[in-house]
């Protein structure tokens, strides 16, 4: 080999520098191809935690952070697991790996944004099959067994369990990181002590008996980041401004108002989308979308002549957000009704246009569920046991029931133009 070919080689064998982790290493020149690939890159214009930046300032971390730590997590529990005697081979080892690094790519723009307001009934899951399937293509069949595993159809369930289950490796990370980013304390996992604890028992995942406190923390870190955090009452409302932001662009557009938007959301905004119809082609334009075509169009659209979409988009701009009130029990709808006359009346708006800026909804947290996909306790017995009926805490039956708190929203004084 001469010394110009060396030099043109690419060294796919890289390291990243994580905040959480330190070095992660990509084990193969697949995987990297796979990071390298530019529907993987579109994942580095996703934020990973949609509009909580506006809650908790730090978290601007991204899907490309998240994928890439799942996949370190993973490469952990394959070897704690092959060290505690379990047989993984090298292709399915690859095919985890694969299968947990690709497991968010269908994200659309502030990840979850999308599936409510512009495109009906497809899941960031199913756009993630989508991509899944395009690349096995693109790359000869090498995702095949990674595909498998990611629908839970490979014969051992273990590793689907290692991708999709209430102790997987996209919970792990995903938890920690976001604890990380927003300064959220209370969840900070020790990731890497679950891990260590993993083992498998007649081919179903199980985590050794002296682990048992790591999953309660786990569990109880999982409630507390679900209402301090993701759904943390400002959050919940940014994110419907969102969706009513691109609802209300779609209906304009579909009307022949002409908005300025990039050439994908503009696909998006005039089309019919959903799942019997997202193809390949609207796929390959998708890939194309992400956070910066809304941000970018939103400051256009807050000149815009539209008193609804104008408003919506300052709102969310400028941080001046409706005002929110949570409590336990269902809106009268009398309190909706004032709301909205006044907004009507001061406006001279439709009732169709004041459903824009009043409206109430639920939100609903459950830490553990006891009749899916259990986390099983092995303990020295070779007894096993639901993490519910092992633990001493009693706390965690609690956890397992389902909390739902009814919001409503409305404009602040003055807070509409």
């Amino acid at each position: 080999m001469t010394k110009l070919s060396s030099l043109n080689k690419v060294n796919k064998l890289k390291i990243f520098n994580d905040p959480i982790y330190g070095f992660i290493t990509i084990p193969n020149s697949l995987i990297f191809d796979l990071i390298a690939h530019k529907y993987f890159q579109r994942l580095r214009r996703i934020s990973q935690m949609g509009m909580s930046y506006l809650v908790y300032p730090g978290a601007h971390h991204t899907r490309f952070h998240h994928a890439m730590g799942s996949m370190h997590l993973m490469q952990k529990a394959v070897n704690v697991l092959r060290f505690k005697g379990v047989a993984i081979s090298e292709d399915e080892e690859n095919g985890l790996l694969i299968a947990i690094l690709l497991h968010d790519i269908g994200h659309g723009p502030f990840s979850h944004a999308m599936e409510h307001s512009i495109v009906t009934g497809v899941s960031h899951e199913a756009i993630s099959l989508l991509f899944m399937e395009k690349l096995n293509t693109e790359f000869n069949g090498s995702l095949t067994l990674a595909l498998q595993i990611f629908k839970g159809e490979y014969h051992r369930n273990f590793m689907c369990q290692l991708i999709s289950s209430q102790l997987d490796m996209d919970r792990a990370d995903y938890l920690k990181r976001d604890s990380f980013y927003t300064g959220v304390a209370e969840g900070n996992i020790n990731a890497e002590r679950l891990i260590t604890m993993l083992n498998v028992v007649d081919d179903e995942l199980v985590v050794e008996e002296k682990g048992i406190y790591s999953v309660e923390k786990f569990l109880v870190a999982r409630r507390l980041m679900y209402w301090q955090v993701y759904l943390h009452k400002t959050s919940v409302v940014a994110e419907q401004l969102l969706m009513r932001v691109l609802k209300r662009a779609k209906e304009l557009s579909q009307k022949g108002v002409d908005l300025k938007a990039s050439r994908a959301l503009d696909y998006f905004l005039k089309n019919e989308i959903n799942g019997s119809n997202f193809n390949t082609e609207t796929l390959e334009i998708f890939a194309h979308l992400d956070d910066y075509d809304i941000v970018s169009a939103m400051k256009e659209w807050q000149y815009h002549e539209d008193f609804v979409l104008k408003n919506l988009c300052d709102m969310i701009i400028n941080r001046d957000l409706l005002k929110v009130k949570l409590k336990d029990k269902k809106r009268k709808l009398d309190s909706v009704k004032i709301h909205k006359v006044n907004l009507m009346k001061r406006y001279n708006i439709t009732s169709k246009e004041a459903d824009y800026f009043v409206f109430t909804g639920q939100i609903s947290n459950q830490a553990y569920q006891i009749k899916s996909q259990n986390i099983n306790i092995l303990h020295k017995s070779g007894k096993i046991q639901d993490i519910v009926k092992a633990s001493d805490q009693l706390n965690l039956k609690a956890l397992s029931k389902p909390v739902t708190k009814y919001y409503i929203c409305y404009p602040k004084p003055d807070s509409i133009s």
